[in-house]
């Protein structure tokens, strides 16, 4: 367990849905409800912080949720006890996920990967819990290849990491470099913010 991504990301737990559950996540539920209608048989999403993906997920779901932390946990139970299907969450880091190998149908992601310290090792255990044919679905920020865009966000990448995600990923890179096939990217903002739809071999 990565013990300052753990404490990183308690301290966010306190203040994390007066930043993020309004403006943020009203203006980019529609896309997320686009994707996560797709969920079917057993399912990992990563990351669920505070719960506020939850109000966007289809109902009559078998879904295991994740953190890193037990703050962020905590403050989701509420959500997680409402959710209409068969939903619980587990305290884990990414990168060492404590399922067998080949445990789930499908994993989710949303703005997750822009955090995680090792992106690769990450989503290569992704794949291992993954079983043959399942799919890797993401709502995630990156980086750039559009002028000026790329500049600014390279720009102000050192020091937008220091306090919270990087800027500039290339996810969609990482994902291929992880192993997967890629199936489909979808724009959803200028092509920084997308989707990312990828099969495990």
């Amino acid at each position: 367990m990565n013990k300052s991504q753990q404490d990183k990301w308690d301290y966010a737990a306190g203040f994390y849905d007066l930043l993020e559950g309004f403006g943020p996540e009203r203006r980019w539920r529609p896309y997320k409800q686009k994707l996560y209608s797709k969920m079917n048989g057993k399912i990992l999403f990563l990351a669920v912080g505070t719960g506020l993906d939850i109000l966007s997920f289809p109902p009559d779901q078998d879904i295991t949720g994740i953190d890193i932390s037990p703050k962020m946990l905590e403050k989701a139970q509420p959500r997680v006890d409402a959710y209409a299907g068969n939903m619980t969450t587990q305290q884990m880091d990414v990168h060492e996920l404590e399922f067998a190998d080949d445990s789930f149908d499908q994993v989710f992601t949303a703005c997750t990967f822009c955090s995680v310290p090792d992106p690769v090792k990450g989503l290569i255990e992704l794949r291992r819990v993954l079983k043959p044919d399942g799919t890797l679905n993401m709502f995630e920020h990156t980086g750039s290849f559009t002028f000026p865009f790329n500049v600014m966000l390279n720009f102000m990448n050192p020091a937008v990491k220091s306090i919270g995600p990087e800027i500039n990923r290339n996810t969609v890179a990482n994902v291929k470099a992880a192993g997967f096939k890629i199936e489909k990217v979808s724009h959803v903002f200028l092509d920084i913010v997308k989707t990312i739809e990828a099969k495990a071999p």
